[in-house]
């Protein structure tokens, strides 16, 4: 992209009263931004208002700034194959299927491997969920992306803490050294930063073998109003969504919904009754979308991935989320899957509080349990 290509475009992502809405109309009737520049006022009135024509022949006053910057850190070098591009509404990488949205972006901020562009992303799957899961609902969150990086299907996810990130991490533990995009991290924030601070070493690993995404101006801190933007274009992303855990004020059921609007598959993980991060996918579930208990029952809403070598393979080797064999240890076989306190699981065994303790901490350290808040232990479905 040449510079005075860059200006025009951000030229008309700064005109005041000019949204994204006004601005598709402007191109789908006069092509590239410079030609919207270069037309009349009569012409450019007969396609939005008075006010906005114009604004449109004034040059915004952050503009030099804005384009010094963008310019500026598309130019940077980055080292080991990553690249910085500014794919914009007109260009032959803009995925399609944001195309299909009501409101696509006018321009998306890629940062990432060279080798990788989102026109790949297909037959990707999103996978969102609590900031604050349980123990198992991260174990689930790494497990189900991993495995369907094991199927070949990239994951795309927000980066935020939690569920997001563990999907991030399952998706490149399955990608391992391979050379292919394993996940794409769709952020709320300029590009020039990461958001939250502490996945700093776990986005620059994404840049590694997958992209981080953004449609707002470098410069933008993390503010409330742009995450539900942001959750938009996951669901566009993507040819489905998978929610892991979610609240029922969720800003992953924002993701669910805007995912089922666009025609696409919705699927969610059932949990405990008692866990408050498991009733939004039971009201998903309520509402049409598909229990999941392995990777197995996404992958067969995929038509096309159903004679896939890859999926095939991946179902053959056994998903994450079938049952696992029976038990030998008679004290998990007593603590099931659900939440229980010691004094209740004393009950069910009849052992006393220290044998139980010692017991515990063993199966804890070995990674057959979790310690939950408030004396409570889960079993994880691993075991």
């Amino acid at each position: 992209m040449e510079r005075a290509e860059l200006a025009g475009w951000l030229r008309l992502s700064l005109t005041p009263g000019i949204g994204d809405g006004a601005a598709r109309k402007l191109l789908a009737a006069f092509g590239l931004p410079e030609t919207v520049f270069a037309q009349t006022d009569a012409a450019l009135r007969q396609i939005v208002s008075h006010a906005q024509a114009e604004a449109l022949q004034q040059t915004p006053l952050a503009l030099q700034a804005s384009v010094d910057q963008t310019w500026q850190w598309l130019q940077a070098a980055e080292a080991n194959g990553v690249s910085r591009r500014l794919v914009t509404l007109g260009d032959a990488g803009y995925p399609a299927s944001l195309l299909e949205m009501a409101d696509p972006p006018l321009m998306l901020y890629v940062l990432g491997a060279s080798d990788f562009d989102l026109t790949q992303l297909r037959n990707s799957i999103a996978v969102v969920g609590s900031r604050n899961p349980t123990p198992q609902g991260a174990t689930n969150a790494r497990s189900f992306a991993r495995a369907l990086g094991d199927a070949g299907l990239p994951v795309v996810s927000g980066l935020a803490l939690g569920v997001d990130g563990a999907a991030h991490q399952g998706a490149l533990d399955a990608a391992g050294d391979a050379r292919r995009l394993a996940t794409v991290a769709v952020v709320g924030t300029g590009l020039d930063r990461v958001y939250p601070a502490r996945h700093r070493d776990l986005a620059h690993r994404i840049t590694l073998q997958g992209l981080i995404v953004s449609e707002l101006p470098l410069g933008t801190p993390p503010l409330t109003q742009n995450f539900p933007k942001r959750n938009r274009l996951i669901a566009g992303l993507a040819r489905g969504t998978l929610v892991v855990e979610a609240a029922l004020a969720s800003g992953s059921l924002i993701t669910a919904r805007l995912t089922s609007e666009q025609g696409k598959e919705v699927f969610a993980i059932p949990g405990s009754i008692h866990s408050p991060q498991s009733r939004g996918c039971h009201a998903l579930i309520r509402q049409g979308a598909k229990l999941v208990e392995s990777v197995a029952d996404i992958l067969e809403e995929l038509p096309p991935l159903r004679t896939s070598g890859t999926a095939n393979a991946a179902l053959s080797n056994g998903q994450v989320g079938n049952d696992a064999s029976a038990s030998e240890d008679p004290l998990l076989d007593a603590l099931g899957f659900e939440p229980v306190s010691l004094d209740a699981l004393s009950a069910r065994t009849g052992w006393s509080a220290a044998a139980l303790q010692a017991k515990m901490l063993e199966l804890e350290l070995d990674g057959h349990i979790s310690r939950l808040p408030g004396g409570l232990f889960q079993r994880t479905a691993s075991t």
